[in-house]
């Protein structure tokens, strides 16, 4: 055995000479962001060797400099004695503070109340299932020494008139004590079944009809979003979120399936959403909000089909597979005992249905969010995460498909790439002598670009001569900014180290430009195919609504000039926040929308793009800044001929 030590975190562990460096980071329990799970091909995953013996490989992404100064891919490192280890802050540190769409805003405000008001237009009731009552028992005596549960039942039926009460074995170990240490003063927390009939979840001393808490959960594969919400008048008590912690094995579905079917993969991946991502968010709202999680009776959750698979610990290797086939898209209530989620044990887990393998939860629930479900007009929903997810459709017709986009829109694939938290760059100009201005999330130092960054700059960079239509760099220009590497691959300089002492030169490549061209290309055409089953184009189009962790910072204008979106009036297209939680909060709120959310979920008719023979076409044309047919963008044709 051999050992590591880890800084800044000041580690140490045991492993075995010839381990991996990446799984030995792993085993000390550090997060690192590893798109490609350990590959070598996204090159995340650099460290530092201070002090030891370590064995790598070569690799692009190491260049000489830093090779030099002893920088290693832990993925293509071997350990082969005592080492020190620096791990720097760029690989690890937007795991936690993503910025989420979180309803405090004053736009998110209006999102919120909005989609409020389609529920209850529509004639539903805002109304949880739920239900708190206060209770005083008559103490027992020698004439009336019937048994604590039966005192209970009795008093449940001649106060509330329910014949028939159940319990778990956890409330009845409860009762004896608590009776009397409350002297017989309770509030019960209780789910009606029907006539007559209702289950206790909790039982607590004195009176606390006042606090009944449910908990709305979007997981994402990059992030995950949480909030804390007073089930009686729909108040936000707190907000959380954070990087999805099973990143670290992989930034895709694909490669987490993939993870999954090793060794103990699945309940590595299960343990990280559960206890290493989500329960950690509960705990920070529960402290925030001097909440106890006893009080949480009611958790709604969403997310992609995959991420629904891992949360409950399923085996999801078929989801990949053609013909694509995932082991559930309805799943039951699950208690939440089951998961060893941190809330009331007895609490009802619900997960919303998906559609299809790679049409999940969270896009049932965008949808419900999002009221197309309701409209005469016809609405293009796009969700742009990790995945690429379309619906289009209105009060008659719902028919969707997913892209495979890759995880470019949450900075994956891209070099300098991360996930919209603190340190990101988020907006981007460049001015006449191809300067560039800046806007870092948290008005922190740049420690890497999210997607919103990457649209901007990538749109700066076509107008301002720095790229052609190709995404290929131009030579010659009289700059700084840009240089090339031995194999003539060029790059443009965002931020320099030296002046903001950083460990590299934040840039982006034409290896980068060309990843997120595929990205957006997958966007565009996706939409295009799926019109073209429904014998439509784009002035079929009366809204577009964009979801999805790309943020708030998303420039609409940009995103269609580099061809991501449609080329129509761009008074049509509008940002609705994060869609998923939004809907697991209306669920949370309301049996009303529960239903409707599975209603839509049934309803929605999904594209297999796979074997769509146009959508490989499309896809190719789309390949170009903004299009391989530039008519097809007739603002963006009129902009760039002026640009010259």
């Amino acid at each position: 055995m051999v050992k590591m030590k880890f800084n800044p975190y000041n580690k140490e562990i045991e492993v075995s000479q010839g381990d991996n460096l990446l799984e030995a980071v792993r085993k000390a329990g550090i997060f690192m962001d590893t798109p490609c799970n350990g590959s070598g091909a996204c090159g995340k995953c650099k460290v530092k060797v201070i002090s030891g013996n370590v064995i790598s490989t070569n690799s692009r992404h190491i260049t000489d400099e830093q090779k030099k100064s002893g920088y290693v891919l832990a993925c293509q490192s071997i350990i082969e004695g005592n080492a020190v280890i620096e791990i720097p802050e760029t690989e690890s540190s937007s795991m936690h503070g993503m910025k989420i769409e979180d309803f405090s805003s004053r736009r998110e405000k209006d999102i919120f109340q909005r989609s409020k008001e389609q529920i209850l237009k529509s004639g539903m009731k805002f109304d949880t299932y739920v239900k708190k009552e206060y209770l005083e028992l008559d103490p027992p005596t020698l004439d009336d020494n019937i048994s604590d549960f039966e005192r209970l039942k009795r008093h449940i039926k001649k106060q509330l008139n329910y014949n028939n009460v159940f319990c778990r074995l956890p409330i009845l170990r409860k009762i004896p004590k608590l009776l009397r240490e409350a002297n017989f003063k309770i509030t019960i927390t209780h789910i009606p079944r029907g006539k007559g009939k209702t289950t206790i979840i909790n039982i607590e001393k004195g009176d606390k009809t006042k606090e009944l808490y449910g908990v709305a959960v979007d997981i994402g594969t990059t992030s995950v979003a949480a909030c804390l919400v007073d089930l009686y008048n729909g108040e936000l008590i707190a907000k959380a979120s954070s990087g999805n912690a099973q990143i670290k094995y992989g930034a895709d579905v694909i490669n987490r399936i993939m993870y999954s079917t090793k060794g103990n993969g699945l309940e590595e991946l299960n343990h990280a959403v559960i206890q290493e991502t989500i329960n950690p968010l509960l705990n920070k709202m529960y402290m925030d909000s001097n909440i106890n999680k006893d009080q949480v009776v009611s958790f709604i959750v969403a997310g992609n089909t995959t991420m629904s698979h891992l949360f409950l610990g399923i085996y999801s290797n078929f989801i990949r597979m053609e013909p694509f086939i995932p082991a559930f898209v309805k799943a039951p209530f699950i208690k939440a005992s089951e998961l060893n989620i941190e809330v009331n044990p007895e609490t009802f887990i619900y997960l919303a249905p998906s559609v299809a393998s790679y049409v999940g939860g969270d896009i049932s629930s965008g949808v419900l969010s999002s009221g197309m479900w309701n409209s005469e007009e016809n609405i293009l929903f796009i969700d742009l995460g990790t995945n690429g997810e379309i619906v289009f459709g209105n009060s008659e017709y719902l028919m969707t498909c997913a892209c495979s986009a890759g995880p470019a829109f949450e900075g994956g694939e891209i070099s300098c790439g991360m996930r919209a938290s603190a340190g990101a760059i988020e907006k981007v100009r460049i001015d006449g002598n191809h300067e560039p201005t800046i806007s870092v999330i948290g008005q922190e130092q740049p420690l890497g670009i999210c997607g919103s960054g990457i649209i901007d700059l990538i749109c700066e960079m076509m107008f301002t001569g720095i790229i052609d239509r190709r995404g290929k760099i131009i030579k010659d220009l009289n700059t700084n900014r840009i240089r090339f590497d031995e194999h003539g691959i060029g790059e443009y300089i965002l931020s320099f180290k030296e002046q903001y002492d950083l460990d590299r030169d934040i840039s982006i490549t034409e290896v980068d430009i060309d990843n997120f061209i595929r990205a957006k290309a997958a966007i565009y055409s996706g939409i295009t195919t799926l019109l073209n089953n429904l014998a439509m184009d784009f002035t079929a189009i009366d809204k577009i609504y964009i979801a999805g962790g790309i943020g708030n910072s998303l420039d609409i204008g940009n995103a269609v000039k580099i061809g991501m979106l449609p080329d129509i009036e761009q008074s049509k297209i509008h940002y609705i926040g994060n869609s998923s939680l939004m809907g697991c909060y209306l669920t949370l709120m309301s049996e009303d929308a529960r239903h409707k959310l599975e209603e839509i979920a049934n309803s929605m008719t999904y594209v297999e793009l796979s074997v769509e023979s146009q959508y490989m076409d499309e896809f190719v044309s789309a390949c170009f800044l903004p299009h391989t047919d530039i008519d097809k963008f007739p603002t963006v044709k009129e902009c760039l001929n002026k640009s010259v």
